[in-house]
């Protein structure tokens, strides 16, 4: 009986992770998660209403958002540090899906919008956890996400400057908007352009010379502060509004709104759990287990769905708040459930003073929070490192910036796609001589003329799996390498080839033939042993037989010298 007890806590807590954590929870942890909690809530808060003011929402959604999703992902949630409600780049997507479906509606068309888009979001969520599709998490390269991210921070700041200096314009196309601004200059709202300079000034020297205090926090802080005691909303500055206090009432989607929602709500998903599964596995602390992606995707699915029933918007973990919670010295996810307690004491106790709040203060929020989106120096790091990359990373901010952020996700998997299959088309495929004294075997170059090789025998080594995207590269460099050395004997070394599909089955054995006919002979040293079992099964087995085929390089080699030596 005792032998099952663990098996059922481990079951346990493996699809309710809350059971492991909170199973024999140390009452000295309490202390360091309840101030990480508090501590991240200080810029949770703020960034939230930010996030909802850059989808479009009224800014108690982003509250509403740092409240339910936190709490079903503490429950549910693989990782220790990740704080999930909602980021810039989840803000600016539902943006576009809120301009395509409900433009002009009322802000509460805008919400029930915003609800189906959450409700679809963890459909897609919790079904790919269930298929175990968590590999997606890695299906957009660092270099890509790079670019798409600084697309993003470059539309959401565009957007924000007409807050800054106090105007309206019709929205429309980047460059449009552009334009819009330069002309709406003049029509700027001095004391708000005031107003947003100071605030921006404070944020950046706050974020420069004083990084542990919250510098969104106080700017909302200050901003309202400002409010109530200058009368800026008499001067002409625009304020947030009403904002009810309390719980958010539960409220049903549009279900009718699916057929419409339902793209932009695969996108908002990749990207919701892309960004959560980086921000979770950027601060794993040594001895820790790695997220589950899986967990994860059902997680982020659960809490998603939960919230669509009470006003959110689609949510998903951030890295700056991310960092702070692990900063704060989070011991567990107890520390987001005081995050959401602390949110839920704003929405009960202080959501007449958030009314308070200029809009100018929360737009340079927006901004400052966003430039970090925009990284020249990783940028630069890529381009340093590799060109092509370098000009993938451009390809998916530009497609961000001119073709819309929906457009730019296409681009982003788009460029994704195209490097996978440039790579899997462009196999290493090289020539190989001993470094003397030695059973080193390492490709010829100039770099090292002194290497050996071996009259008549031509070494050649591929890497990554034989497939039907590489053979017809592998067929011509061969062929080359071939006509370049006119061996007797051919030997391949496959120790680097995992994986070899039929398609390249076909191109060995076409090989065979066409070597036989050039009075070369075809050795293959070092199969592994999955590639093995599949080669055993086709006409090449038979064809070289186990004569032909070595454990190693090094054997074939000394086979090969001693064939020489007898004159064969």
């Amino acid at each position: 009986m005792s032998e099952r007890v663990p098996n059922a806590q481990s079951r346990s807590a493996r699809y309710l992770p809350i059971a492991g954590w909170l199973r024999g929870y140390p009452r000295s942890w309490l202390r360091f998660d309840l101030i990480a909690g508090v501590t991240t809530s200080a810029v949770v808060i703020p960034k939230a209403m930010a996030y909802a003011a850059i989808a479009g929402l009224p800014i108690e959604v982003g509250l509403y958002t740092a409240l339910i999703p936190l709490v079903i992902y503490a429950i549910l949630g693989s990782s220790r540090p990740l704080s999930s409600s909602t980021t810039s780049t989840i803000a600016i997507l539902v943006a576009a899906q809120l301009a395509m479906v409900a433009a002009d509606g009322s802000p509460t068309d805008l919400i029930v919008a915003s609800s189906t888009l959450a409700l679809l979001v963890g459909a897609f969520l919790l079904l790919a956890g269930i298929l175990r599709l968590g590999f997606l998490a890695y299906f957009i390269s660092d270099p890509v996400l790079t670019g798409f991210k600084a697309g993003i921070g470059i539309v959401i700041i565009v957007d924000q400057i007409p807050k800054l200096l106090g105007v309206h314009f019709a929205k429309g196309s980047i460059v449009h908007n552009v334009l819009s601004m330069f002309r709406h200059v003049p029509d700027a709202s001095v004391p708000t352009v005031l107003l947003a300079a100071i605030t921006l000034a404070l944020m950046f020297g706050m974020e420069r010379f004083l990084r542990r205090i919250p510098a969104p926090l106080c700017a909302v802080v200050l901003g309202i502060a400002a409010s109530a005691l200058l009368g800026l909303k008499e001067a002409g500055v625009a304020l947030a509004g009403a904002i009810p206090p309390g719980l958010p009432s539960p409220a049903l989607p549009d279900l009718a709104l699916i057929g419409k929602l339902w793209p932009g709500a695969l996108g908002i998903a990749l990207m919701a759990f892309t960004e959560s599964i980086a921000a979770g596995r950027a601060f794993v602390k040594h001895g820790e287990p790695q997220p589950d992606a899986n967990r994860e995707l059902i997680a982020l699915g659960a809490a998603n769905l939960a919230g669509s029933f009470f006003r959110i918007m689609p949510s998903g973990g951030g890295t700056s708040q991310t960092a702070v919670n692990d900063k704060a010295g989070a011991r567990t996810q107890m520390a987001q459930i005081v995050t959401a307690v602390t949110v839920l004491a704003v929405l009960l106790l202080l959501a007449p003073v958030i009314s308070l709040m200029p809009q100018a203060t929360l737009a340079a929020v927006v901004v400052v929070t966003t430039l970090g989106l925009i990284r020249p120096a990783e940028f630069r790091a890529i381009l340093k490192v590799r060109k092509a990359e370098f000009s993938w990373a451009l390809a998916a901010c530009a497609g961000v910036v001119i073709l819309g952020t929906l457009n730019g996700i296409l681009v982003a998997v788009g460029i994704s796609l195209i490097t996978l299959t440039y790579i899997a088309n462009h196999p290493p495929l090289y020539a190989l001589g001993r470094k003397p004294g030695t059973d080193i075997f390492r490709p010829r170059s100039a770099d090292h003329p002194e290497d050996e090789t071996f009259p008549g025998l031509l070494i050649v080594r591929s890497e990554g799996a034989m497939t039907f995207a590489s053979a017809p590269r592998l067929r011509d460099g061969l062929q080359n390498l071939i006509d370049e050395v006119k061996p007797r004997v051919l030997l391949l070394d496959m120790s680097a080839v995992p994986i070899i599909e039929y398609t390249a089955l076909k191109l060995l054995m076409n090989l065979e033939e066409k070597t036989q006919e050039l009075g070369i002979t075809l050795w293959v040293a070092g199969w592994n042993p999955g590639a093995f079992e599949v080669v055993k099964r086709s006409p090449v087995f038979s064809a070289l037989g186990y004569e032909r085929m070595f454990h190693n390089i090094e054997q074939a080699v000394e086979a090969y010298v001693r064939r020489t030596a007898s004159g064969k």
